[in-house]
C-alpha cells in the first residue's frame, strides 16, 4: 500500500507516499528566506524514545522495533533536497570504524529517482556536510569529499591550532562558531555566508538542542511509530538543560501511514517554528 492519508491541512485527501515530501518544495522555500532554511527529522516511540543502546552496548542507535523503509524513504527525500547536511564528529568515528554509511543514499537502487531529481536540480549527487565538534577528535575520510563535495566543520573558540591544520590538510574546512561551544544562531549565520539555503540536520538530540537554543531551526519533521518500547538509558527529542524559552511550533503537514510497522501504523507530521 504505497498510499497516506493526508489528515492536515483539511480537507483530507489520499496521496502518495513517494514523493510526499519531496512535494514540500523545501529548495523554494529556502530560496525565500533571508538566512539559511534548517530542518530536522526524527522517528520516535510513543514513549519518546529515539535511540537505544545497540547490541553490543558502546553507543545508542535507532531502535529496530520503529525503524522502516516507508519512514526511511522520506527521510532520504528530505536529504535530497539539503544543500548542505549537518552531522556529528561521532559520525566520522563511525565511519572511519565501518559502521556509517552515507546519509542521502542515492546509490542505492531503490532512491534512484533522488539522485536523477537531484540531477536534474543541477545539484551533486551528495549534499555537502557540516560537522559539529567541540574536541575536533574525528577524521575525514577520503570518500567523503570526493567529487568535489565539500567538508564543513564547526566548533567552538581557540581550536586546536595543530588539529586544525590537519583536518585542512585532509581537504576540510573549519569555522569558529560560538565561544564556550558552537552556537546555534552563529553557526546558521556561517552557512548563510557560505552560500548555503537549504540544511538538513540528520544529526541527534544534543544538536537538536543547540539549534533551538539559537533559534535556527526553521522546519521539525517527526515520526511517530505507534509502538511503545520502554528501556533505560534512551534518548529522546532533545537533549540538554532546559530551555530558557520554550520553542513553540505549528503543524505544518500530517500523514497516517496505515501499512506500516505490521499494519500498526504511523504518523508523519512536520511543525513550522512559531
Amino acid at each position: 500500500m504505497e498510499t497516506l492519508l493526508q489528515l492536515f491541512p483539511q480537507p483530507a485527501r489520499e496521496c502518495r507516499l513517494r514523493g510526499a515530501y519531496l512535494a514540500h518544495d523545501l529548495r523554494r522555500i529556502a530560496r525565500a528566506q533571508q538566512q539559511a532554511f534548517v530542518y530536522a527529522n526524527f522517528v520516535t516511540s510513543l514513549d519518546g524514545r529515539i535511540a537505544v543502546p545497540r547490541d553490543d552496548g558502546e553507543a545508542l542507535t535507532v531502535p529496530g522495533a520503529i525503524a522502516n523503509d516507508r519512514d526511511w524513504r522520506l527521510f532520504q527525500e528530505l536529504a535530497a533536497q539539503a544543500d548542505l547536511i549537518i552531522s556529528s564528529g561521532r559520525y566520522l568515528r563511525e565511519w572511519a570504524q565501518g559502521r556509517a554509511q552515507e546519509i542521502l543514499q542515492v546509490d542505492d537502487p531503490r532512491f534512484a529517482d533522488l539522485r536523477a531529481w537531484r540531477r536534474q536540480q543541477g545539484l551533486l549527487p551528495q549534499p555537502d556536510i557540516a560537522i559539529v565538534s567541540r574536541s575536533l577528535a574525528f577524521p575525514i575520510p577520503d570518500l567523503l569529499g570526493a567529487g568535489g563535495r565539500r567538508v564543513v566543520v564547526f566548533t567552538g573558540a581557540d581550536p586546536d591550532p595543530a588539529r586544525v591544520r590537519q583536518i585542512e590538510a585532509q581537504g576540510g574546512r573549519v569555522i569558529v562558531a560560538g565561544e564556550g561551544g558552537v552556537d546555534g544562531a552563529a553557526m546558521v549565520a556561517q552557512m548563510t555566508r557560505l552560500g548555503y539555503r537549504s540544511v538538513y540536520s540528520a544529526a541527534g538530540p544534543r544538536i537538536l538542542h543547540l539549534l533551538l537554543t539559537g533559534g535556527a531551526l526553521h522546519r521539525l519533521y517527526l515520526t511517530l511509530a505507534h509502538r511503545v518500547l520502554g528501556g533505560d538509558p534512551f534518548a529522546a527529542l532533545v537533549d540538554g538543560p532546559l530551555l530558557e524559552r520554550a520553542a513553540g511550533f505549528r503543524l505544518n503537514t500530517l500523514y497516517l501511514d496505515t501499512a506500516a510497522l505490521d499494519g500498526l501504523g504511523q504518523l508523519f507530521a512536520s511543525y513550522d517554528l512559531a
